[in-house]
């Protein structure tokens, strides 16, 4: 009951306001099921096609082309046209999309709505008034203890992990019935196999966000305290990291580059971060593709963002730079089963100093890891190989 109430404050009129769809949809959902009786409907961010729903939807089409299947995303997002060429497509948040959504048989998504209205289907969905199949792809891999991701708040049919440890841990916390819990390896990591740069020299710097800064759905919009938000001890600290002459001296001694990708929180702030100079880059997320990134990078930096992962999978070198740690553990999430201090891949740091003298070093070493990295990586990803999205498809397909 508490987490309904906690819900219902969080609901925006203009989610209540399209309630009128609903009726309709249900209605038009009857006579499409008539002539698409197996359709799967699949989405990530509504402005996004790059992360495991894109990657998942591109193996249907091409490996599974007789599978009725369809992605939501919206028209003006930079990646529309990645969706045209795969074809079947619905305009995120639609009338249509609310048809299709109703009509499907498998709800398939990176992320934890995957619906065209959030609020209303979460009510729907949880609450046992819509009975379906969702498929929880995920956003990455997790790794801290997760409560809005637990059975009770989410009802998920199907819960797809990347990492073993990972898996474990949530069938054994997060409450979902143990069929429903499943380990078969996120679909994008089907894309880091290939074409996996050896030493390009680019260091990689991708923090995420904090959700005490500002609520996003206040229009208050108070930023600890205050309303500009570069004020923020967040903004401070990146900034400052960005601008330290240390970056350039590296990056001419050792012939490195920077590039600082913004998480999609900050993209909306471009103006207060450096301007991109010849060894450190401020990426627009509309320009670049993250994956790409990542497999050109020899190195991460990042403070908390599961997107790490994806650089151990490739078995490079990560480095953490969290000056916020004790906040960050309040505020934002709890520790999982792993340790950002405590674990055999990844050291962290709370001063820039320091994450500087551990970066001249990884470089200097040439990138490498160490043995126990090597060794804790086949336990963490046990499955290591690119058939990740068929073993996806085989879960949904038997769901």
């Amino acid at each position: 009951m508490n987490h309904f109430l906690y819900q219902l404050k969080r609901v925006k009129l203009k989610e209540l306001s399209e309630l009128w769809k609903l009726p309709i949809a249900m209605i038009c959902a009857i006579f499409y099921r008539i002539k698409h009786n197996d359709l799967w409907i699949i989405c990530e961010d509504p402005n996004e096609a790059r992360d495991n729903g894109y990657w998942f939807f591109k193996y249907l089409r091409k490996e599974h082309p007789e599978q009725d299947c369809v992605y939501a995303i919206s028209s003006k997002s930079p990646d529309i046209n990645k969706i045209r060429e795969l074809g079947n497509w619905v305009e995120f948040g639609s009338l249509k999309h609310w048809i299709l959504y109703l009509a499907s048989t498998k709800k398939i998504s990176s992320q934890k709505a995957g619906n065209p209205n959030a609020a209303i289907f979460y009510f729907l969905e949880v609450y046992g008034f819509l009975k379906d199949n969702r498929i929880f792809l995920q956003h990455g891999v997790i790794i801290n203890d997760l409560k809005w991701l637990y059975y009770d708040v989410t009802k998920m049919h199907r819960f797809i992990c990347g990492a073993y440890p990972e898996y474990e841990f949530i069938r054994n916390n997060f409450g979902y019935p143990l069929e429903n819990v499943v380990y078969t390896g996120i679909c994008r990591f089907d894309g880091l196999h290939d074409n996996i740069s050896d030493d390009t020299r680019i260091i990689l710097i991708m923090p995420t966000w904090r959700e005490w800064i500002a609520d996003e759905d206040s229009r208050l919009l108070q930023y600890e305290g205050t309303k500009d938000i570069a004020k923020t001890n967040y903004f401070i600290n990146w900034i400052s990291f960005l601008k330290d002459q240390e970056l350039e001296r590296i990056a001419n001694q050792y012939n490195c580059r920077f590039i600082f990708f913004p998480h999609r929180n900050m993209q909306k702030y471009m103006d207060l971060f450096p301007r991109s100079t010849y060894y450190l880059e401020v990426a627009d997320a509309r320009q670049y593709d993250v994956q790409n990134l990542m497999k050109k990078a020899s190195l991460m930096i990042t403070d908390y963002s599961s997107v790490f992962m994806d650089m151990l999978y490739m078995k490079k070198p990560v480095i953490f730079y969290q000056f916020d740690y004790d906040r960050f553990r309040m505020g934002q999430y709890g520790e999982g089963y792993f340790s950002y201090t405590q674990n055999p891949f990844a050291k962290s740091y709370i001063t820039k100093k320091d994450v500087l003298v551990a970066l001249e070093q990884k470089i200097s070493e040439g990138f490498a890891v160490s043995n126990e990295y090597l060794l804790a990586h086949k336990e963490y990803f046990r499955l290591y190989d690119n058939s990740n999205c068929k073993r996806v498809y085989l879960v949904v397909k038997e769901s």
